[in-house]
């Protein structure tokens, strides 16, 4: 099996910086779509090596050495001061100051992720800084691991082993589910309650909903369509919502409607919202790397028809909906 290319930065900014075009939404790959569901806590290098800022410059050479890796996050009472590299180390060999301590040469200034964040916002990360390595923290700031672009690949094609084992059997499981049942009109309602704030598990349902058209013989392009359709409307709930709110996936032979209900507090202008980059988004939410104003944008590329209904302080309904062509309706039949 080939290696997985990492996404390039035209790739990375295009999910995050421009609306999905019409060719994006049917050109992309399973390594792509892992990028999204893979969190960093599953790829990451939990058992990390550490220093401290009064430790000597030639200890940390040595368990650069010993343990074969190219930094160390620097610790301090338990929190976090920087990371020093072996390119700091090379600048302490060539001063002569291989007894300085770490706090000389250490890089102070640190570039992390969230250990919930998804691989990709690592890959831009590793885009932006153009570091080898990245400190990864939990929410409260505190370390958790470290990861490299290695530890990304690794993570990939471990995933895609997995899928290719355990696929196969759901799939033919799934594909068979209508075959014995009679009726004039058949529909399969998947169900998700979706929490504000919950960045956590942000993705959880659309990466489900996506895995069931996918072993019920929806083509995966469709699949895919819908996947990234429904993750950006759970993201909205997630993002703009007082309190979350429903997703649902409806699946019948010629078409796949999803929609989102929530509680409020609703939209003022639809039109405005519509618009790339627009965003209500919170200062606290941006800074997340959440909330660019392109999620309904990139819903409205990848539907067949999209349509929103909001009240202000009541609430917003989003319906989107894919027409499934003969050829390549799911498991049910007309």
């Amino acid at each position: 099996m080939a290696s997985p290319r990492p996404l390039s930065e035209q790739e990375i900014h295009g999910r995050r910086g421009r609306p999905i075009t019409d060719r994006d939404a049917t050109d992309i790959s399973r390594v792509e779509e892992l990028s999204y569901e893979l969190k960093v806590q599953e790829v990451m290098t939990a058992d990390v090596r550490v220093a401290s800022p009064d430790m000597p410059v030639s200890e940390v050479l040595e368990i650069l050495r010993t343990n074969r890796i190219s930094g160390v996050p620097v610790l301090e009472n338990e929190q976090l001061q920087g990371v020093i590299s072996i390119e700091d180390v090379v600048r302490a060999m060539r001063d002569g100051e291989l007894s300085a301590p770490v706090s000389e040469y250490m890089t102070r200034k640190l570039v992390t992720v969230l250990n919930y964040d998804p691989i990709v916002k690592a890959l831009q990360a590793f885009t932006e800084s153009r570091l080898g390595r990245l400190v990864v923290v939990d929410e409260n700031g505190r370390l958790a691991g470290m990861i490299t672009k290695g530890d990304i690949t690794r993570g990939v094609l471990l995933a895609l082993q997995r899928d290719y084992k355990e696929e196969e059997l759901r799939r033919y499981r799934a594909s068979h589910l209508f075959e014995d049942i009679v009726s004039d009109r058949t529909t399969l309602v998947l169900r998700y309650n979706i929490k504000a704030q919950d960045f956590i598990r942000g993705g959880y349902a659309s990466s489900h909903i996506k895995r069931a058209l996918l072993r019920l013989g929806a083509d995966p392009q469709i699949a895919r369509r819908c996947g990234i359709a429904v993750y950006e409307a759970e993201m909205n709930l997630i993002i703009h919502t007082n309190h979350g709110g429903v997703l649902k996936t409806e699946v019948e032979p010629h078409r796949i409607t999803m929609s989102t209900v929530d509680d409020g507090p609703g939209i003022p202008n639809i039109e405005q919202v519509l618009q790339a980059g627009y965003s209500t988004a919170s200062e606290q939410v941006r800074e997340m790397g959440f909330g660019a104003g392109m999620g309904l944008v990139n819903i409205k590329r990848c539907v067949d028809k999209m349509e929103i209904e909001s009240a202000v302080g009541k609430g917003t309904r989003l319906t989107m909906r894919i027409h499934i062509p003969s050829q390549n309706s799911s498991a049910q039949k007309d």
